[in-house]
């Protein structure tokens, strides 16, 4: 039987998540840019799905199988680590290149050599907190993720704002039309993102494990092939908990993915009645989309500290469908919204589901998983974002124009829709815990 683990303080938990501050950076870097990046190449609008095919496609292959490699992994590093340093350094040279992409297809490939890299990094780093973390401090290890994930993607969406209030001109494009503003922003990016992955190697060590799981590990057979034969094995054999999580992850990354593509879009026909990617109105609504980011994602930050004892006390289904619905309410107002300021109002709503995406399905899914499988289930779960979001891929383009009428706000509408599903159906998931975890929690720590 496991013993359980030490409990950490505070200050060390913060110190283990400080690694996704710069990974949520990179990923609201992508979030808030993207689009207009590759409107600035060029891309027509029905069509910007599927030049945000990279992150899907590579988490569905990269992060399940990273994921069983880290739980294979024997090295004087660790088991995680490994992977968070190769993936770092790989997501800071991206992230410098990007903004200096001359064609669109240039842009797209650095898209998945930067997603792939991120998901190195994320499934391995997911379960590091698992395996660091006694399950009685599982909500508070996964939402410190969440805040790290706001306060990242806060400072990522401002960034250009920043940028301006420092004295940059905002409509200084290079010959691409790409705003300087942007390219500085993706330059800072590639320093968060190697230097807070530094920070947490430096100050936070995996458990060293016992001989008993290292006989465990070395006895399991080698080589690609076992790898995927594990991934197979693990699905087949997938907790009812996970099972019913799938459709929640439907509903809320299907909706997400709609948002984050067309939000600018939307904000710039709403407020300004274009989306001609050389106007200077279409710059002026990346950059409000920047304050409005920033302020949903700061409000995560806050909400993912507050979410603690709501989540303690009425557990991670609630808390989850609470947030979903006030999000969901949001993106349906967001069209009908005329005036800047307004426009933080509904960011309120977005910015709790935001903290609890980042948290509560994994505090249901870290206890209700084995211990000695909490890499490949964590990539398996991965699953469950980047399938929606290839769906949404290869569907939103086909009714685009016949059935939303070619309107970035009906994609706005949509989002809003799929977010109540989504909070309707994580009430129906049954919770259950491992049966290690729970007598992980029966005996004392020593």
């Amino acid at each position: 039987m496991p013993l359980a683990k030490p409990r950490l303080s505070f200050w060390q938990i913060l110190n283990m998540n400080f690694g996704f501050f710069g990974i949520q950076y990179s990923f609201g870097l992508q979030q808030g840019n993207m689009s207009p990046i590759y409107k600035y190449l060029g891309a027509d609008e029905a069509t910007l799905p599927f030049l945000w095919l990279a992150g899907p496609m590579t988490g569905l292959l990269v992060q399940p199988i990273i994921g069983a490699m880290s739980d294979r992994t024997l090295s004087r590093w660790g088991r995680r680590t490994p992977y968070f340093f190769i993936g770092a350094v790989l997501c800071s040279v991206s992230l410098f290149w990007m903004p200096f992409s001359q064609t669109l297809w240039m842009a797209a490939g650095l898209l998945w050599i930067l997603d792939a890299a991120n998901n190195i990094t994320m499934e391995p780093y997911r379960a590091f907190v698992s395996d660091k973390l006694d399950p009685e401090q599982h909500s508070l290890g996964f939402l410190t993720q969440s805040a790290f994930t706001g306060l990242g993607q806060t400072l990522s969406y401002l960034t250009p704002s920043l940028l301006v209030a420092f004295g940059m001109n905002k409509d200084a494009v290079n010959s691409r039309h790409i705003p300087y503003i942007t390219v500085t922003a993706f330059v800072v990016g590639a320093v968060f993102s190697i230097c807070s992955i530094l920070w947490t190697l430096k100050t936070t060590k995996e458990h060293p494990l016992d001989e008993e799981e290292k006989r465990r590990i070395r006895s399991q057979p080698a080589g690609l092939g076992s790898t995927f034969a594990e991934i197979v094995s693990a699905i087949r054999e997938m907790p009812l908990t996970m099972r019913q999580l799938a459709l929640v992850k439907l509903f809320q990354w299907y909706a997400m993915f709609c948002y984050w593509q067309y939000i600018v879009l939307s904000i710039s026909t709403t407020l300004f009645g274009t989306t001609d990617r050389t106007s200077t109105a279409f710059r002026d609504a990346n950059l409000i989309n920047g304050q409005v980011g920033g302020f949903y994602n700061f409000v995560a930050f806050l909400a993912a500290f507050a979410l603690v004892p709501f989540t303690r006390r009425f557990g991670a289904k609630v808390s989850h469908a609470v947030c979903l619905t006030l999000a969901g309410i949001g993106m349906l107002c967001i069209p009908a919204i005329h005036t800047e300021a307004l426009l933080f109002v509904p960011m309120i709503g977005i910015g709790f589901a935001w903290a609890s995406m980042m948290g509560n399905p994994y505090i249901l899914l870290a206890g209700c998983i084995p211990p000695h499988r909490v890499g490949v289930y964590m990539g398996v779960f991965n699953m469950f974002i980047v399938i929606p979001m290839i769906l949404q891929i290869f569907t939103l383009p086909l009714y685009y124009r016949a059935w939303l009428g070619a309107n970035p706000e009906n994609v706005i509408r949509l989002a809003g829709a799929l977010l109540l599903c989504g909070a309707v159906s994580v009430l129906f998931v049954k919770a259950r815990r491992a049966p290690a975890a729970v007598a992980a929690e029966a005996i004392p720590v020593r």
